[in-house]
């Protein structure tokens, strides 16, 4: 029994050692892009970069998705309208100095954007903004604008951390700003800024009514192209097992059925497989994502795969009659279009055998 209370000191020093702390530098690694400019006197408290993502911003307020509710049994909001953009992906989370208000700071950032020749596409502020006003580590309550531009699945602050303390304490105020910034190469940057005062929570004491800062930066970007080409053999083996291949390395622009210049090793690469098999009869058909009419996908996937048939005649010299072009459109993908990689997943040119 005499240890209890020795227990229970070491137990609360553990605890304290863990409460957030008034920041006095950057987190280890954490940099503001050559671009971006912060508040004087901020620090980073979270930070998460990757050199290509997703991101949809909500540009209008939140509603109640009905009978909806995510992982952590929260009801699920979305906005009607959004603006969903890819390439380099920087999210920085920042306290600013005390006595500091969302309000001013919020204007500090528009100031740059207009400053640097860039718009604002939506505004909001609090309940306005749909939702809850909640931050993004909780459950069995309702979704915020804190979890649709940083979702809790993507939280990897460690628990009573300051980036935590931050982001998941319910604010007490919250401004949103969806802007563009000219990149100066002649794209926009999008960042979706929220300006918020931190909330009571245990152990987040020291951050208690002090402005956290939110920016999530996509910079236009192309994706690197990392996918291996499939080879001839590859093909055969998946046709003689399946009866069918999917195919990812035969690209074209969006709503275009022209043929991108990455999409020739992989057209070779089928060629290679007819001309190894001269008995060998394929369909090549086209699918597309859910994006945009159902009539024009299966149009559009028509005539990419009408393309492909093109260029293995024209080009390699195979006999037309071992080919049938087909169009399948949006009707039989392979993943969730919810996403953009399930979108990506379900743009593809299968081979089947006839």
């Amino acid at each position: 029994m005499r240890l209890i209370p020795a227990l229970l000191c070491l137990l609360f020093a553990s605890t304290a050692w863990a409460d957030a702390t008034e920041p006095t530098r950057d987190i280890d690694a954490a940099k503001d892009p050559a671009w971006l400019k912060r508040y004087e006197g901020s620090f980073i408290v979270s930070y998460e970069h990757r050199g290509f993502d997703a991101v949809k911003f909500p540009a209008s307020p939140l509603l109640r998705v009905p009978d909806q509710t995510d992982a952590y049994n929260n009801n699920v909001f979305r906005a009607k309208t959004n603006r969903e953009v890819e390439g380099e992906y920087t999210r920085l989370l920042y306290i600013v100095p005390a006595d500091r208000s969302p309000l001013e700071v919020m204007r500090n950032y528009l100031d740059l954007v207009e400053e640097g020749g860039g718009k604002t596409v939506y505004r909001c502020t609090d309940t306005d903004c749909g939702g809850e006003l909640n931050g993004n580590d909780h459950g069995g309550g309702s979704q915020g604008l804190m979890e649709q531009i940083y979702p809790q699945a993507r939280i990897r602050d460690a628990d009573f951390s300051n980036g935590k303390c931050t982001s998941g304490a319910t604010p007490r105020e919250q401004h949103y700003s969806l802007v563009t910034l000219p990149d100066g190469s002649g794209g926009n940057r999008t960042l979706g800024i929220m300006t918020f005062q931190i909330g009571d929570r245990s152990y987040c004491d020291a951050l208690e009514n002090r402005t956290g800062v939110l920016v999530v930066a996509v910079s236009p970007k192309a994706r690197e192209r990392k996918m291996v080409t499939v080879t001839s053999d590859e093909m055969a083996k998946a046709l003689a097992a399946t009866g069918n291949i999917a195919l990812y390395g035969i690209q074209f622009d969006t709503n275009k059925s022209s043929l991108k210049p990455e999409s020739v090793d992989t057209i070779a690469q089928i060629a290679k497989l007819l001309q190894s098999q001269p008995a060998l009869k394929l369909d090549v058909v086209g699918h597309t994502d859910n994006v945009g009419d159902a009539a024009a996908n299966l149009r559009l996937s028509q005539r990419r795969a009408d393309a492909v048939v093109v260029s293995l005649v024209e080009d390699h010299g195979i006999d037309e009659a071992r080919l049938a072009a087909r169009g399948e459109g949006m009707g039989k993908p392979l993943a969730d279009n919810a996403t953009e990689a399930g979108r990506a997943k379900n743009r593809r040119v299968e081979l089947v055998k006839r």
